[in-house]
């Protein structure tokens, strides 16, 4: 079992003055004497910055010409831009659990088979599990304050209100403000419910329906055209109430009950109030550098930007020429520049390494009556949700280390968004769990030119726990192969999306099954247009096959975990929801600031 936020952060061991490491860190880059994690005087501060639901042709510096993004773009041309930076999962639950543990979210299950393929309750009580090591346990281990300022998604508790077993102190955080959940478009009193909205739906008229009859009856009784007793009639009634209160106590009250925030282990918004949400974050992400500065730390700022219901500013409102979501990526880019200043106002620029990415691909079926409110996701097919096609896993990938990553440099080898979980415990002078399978490789290497080619051979890509595509870096022929067994049916036939649903499906009568499966080379065609056949490719054969067995082999090193996103620990259980105050009058305000940035 890891840390609880009660055990203190291991004492760093005596270190230089943090003003001197950026000259030592010179002469010993100039002796090439210094290895990353050889004395802790040189451990960076390591700041890693997520969207959520952001499209990779969202920023300028991957190609888009009207959305403004210059603080992002400055950071690509200050250090290193991943061309080919991929999810581990299509959404936000398993594509965090990946990234915070380095593996494959079905080796800790954290992804489903059918049904949910994200949590939906705070008060549930699936989530990461405690025997899961993330880089900040590793790192808080070695000498590291840890923080993480925004979003969260991987549960909170187990058995009781207050157990927080999934909760981030249990994992290795020292210091946690943010939300435990997601935003979703329940967050905001005036949107459509989104959490299980079709299943509200569905149970909504179901009750209306039993109540019609349980009125017809009671009419007819009253009329003396049925001779059924009273007390039968109001019986049934009563159960039909029990039956209403069963669902609305939980989907009638969605804001209170996941909308929240809460620093450490304590609830201080129920409900938050979204238009003072970014200014929370932004004070909390440069109080806690100030505090930190003498390091070394790590912050995992989790942006609540860009996902729907994209809660923007006044500031930012109207501002952009692609409506409500433009408005959002821009504020967004505003946001990650502001934290950007506060590392360098500290003097802390030379010595942070700095990430930048998102959890996945922009969200193609999120939009209203007027147009899209999801992401770009540039030349590539698909997006959220979709497991196998590109652009629901090919996100931005972003490093900056002044002085020890070449500015402007430019990699297009194929890396994973697991691979942050080594690179940065390398960095922080830690060691690689060897007790269980770790898919990602590290960075470190490749971001400094000591490596032209990626460690990745094969990429594996999951749609929920079905392997719906596989990528082959053919290093001997340069060649990128893409195998797809599985893809999404689009709706309407044609689209490039499955639109009239959250998102695609992964398996069942919402995907297609290919035998023989598709074929593409990314190297020539990373749009994923023009499937090869075996006379257009004369190594159809030989690719899929190597491919094959690339996939017997990957198999083999699986093993059960217990599921985390079953319906069991879904659901929501009133005795596991956080609350401030007495349950069920939970409700807070303990930050009080009404100032809109």
């Amino acid at each position: 079992m890891g840390p609880t936020a009660q055990t203190a952060r291991a004492a760093p061991a005596t270190r230089c003055p943090r003003d001197s490491k950026p000259v030592l860190l010179i002469v010993c880059l100039l002796l090439r004497t210094c290895q990353l994690k050889a004395a802790d005087a040189f451990k960076p501060n390591i700041l890693l910055i997520m969207a959520d639901d952001l499209g990779i042709g969202d920023l300028g510096c991957y190609g888009n010409g009207t959305l403004r993004t210059p603080n992002i773009d400055r950071l690509a041309e200050e250090g290193v831009r991943l061309t080919q930076h991929l999810a581990a999962a299509p959404l936000c639950t398993p594509s965090r659990a990946a990234f915070l543990t380095g593996r494959h979210s079905f080796r800790s299950g954290m992804e489903a088979s059918d049904g949910y393929r994200a949590l939906q309750w705070n008060g549930g009580s699936g989530g990461l599990p405690q025997n899961e090591t993330t880089f900040a346990r590793i790192l808080q281990q070695q000498g590291y304050a840890t923080g993480l300022i925004g979003k969260w998604h991987q549960g909170v508790n187990c058995e009781s209100r207050t157990d927080h077993c999934h909760h981030p102190l249990t994992h290795g955080f020292d210091y946690f403000f943010g939300m435990p959940f997601t935003l979703v478009n329940d967050c905001h009193p005036d949107r459509p419910p989104e959490v299980d909205a079709a299943t509200r739906a569905k149970l909504g008229r179901y009750t209306q329906m039993l109540a019609l009859a349980i009125l017809t009856v009671a009419a007819g009784k009253t009329c003396g055209l049925l001779s059924v007793s009273w007390k039968a009639v109001m019986g049934a009634a009563n159960l039909i109430f029990l039956f209403f209160v069963s669902w609305y106590a939980s989907f009638g009250f969605v804001r209170r009950w996941n909308c929240i925030l809460m620093r450490n282990h304590d609830v201080t918004e129920q409900p938050m109030v979204l238009e003072r949400t970014t200014s929370l974050m932004l004070k909390e992400a440069v109080s806690y550098i100030e505090r930190n500065k003498h390091g070394p730390f790590l912050l995992f700022f989790s942006l609540l930007h860009v996902h729907i219901p994209l809660v923007t500013t006044k500031k930012f409102l109207g501002k952009s020429q692609h409506g409500l979501y433009g408005d959002n990526v821009e504020e967004m880019d505003w946001l990650v520049g502001e934290i950007l200043n506060a590392i360098e106002e500290n003097g802390l620029k030379n010595t942070t390494f700095t990430y930048f990415t998102s959890d996945h691909g922009g969200h193609l079926e999120a939009r209203d009556e007027h147009g899209q409110l999801g992401g770009w996701n540039g030349i590539y097919r698909g997006g959220k949700g979709m497991g196998g096609w590109e652009g629901g896993i090919r996100v931005p990938g972003i490093f900056r280390w002044p002085g020890v990553l070449a500015a402007g440099r430019v990699i297009r080898e194929p890396t994973s968004l697991m691979d942050v979980f080594p690179t940065v415990v390398q960095l922080g002078g830690g060691q690689i769990p060897q007790d269980r399978v770790i898919d990602g490789r590290s960075l470190v290497p490749l971001l400094r030119g000591a490596a032209e080619r990626s460690e990745h051979e094969f990429l594996f890509h999951y749609c929920g726990t079905y392997l719906h595509a596989v990528r082959w870096h053919d290093k001997d022929r340069g060649r990128l192969w893409k195998v797809h067994y599985t893809t999404p049916r689009f709706h309407p036939e044609g689209a490039g999306a499955c639109y009239g649903r959250g998102v695609c499906p992964c398996s069942g009568e919402g995907v297609t099954q290919h035998r023989p499966p598709l074929l593409f080379d990314l190297s020539r065609d990373p749009s994923e247009a023009q499937p090869l056949t075996p006379g257009s490719e004369p190594l159809y054969h030989a690719v899929v096959a190597r491919v094959g067995e690339a996939v017997v082999e990957h198999r083999e090193t699986l093993s059960p975990a217990p599921p985390q996103l079953s319906l069991g620990n879904i659901v929501w259980k009133p005795w596991l929801q956080p609350c401030c105050g007495t349950f069920p009058f939970c409700s807070c305000d303990q930050d009080g600031d009404h100032s809109e940035t």
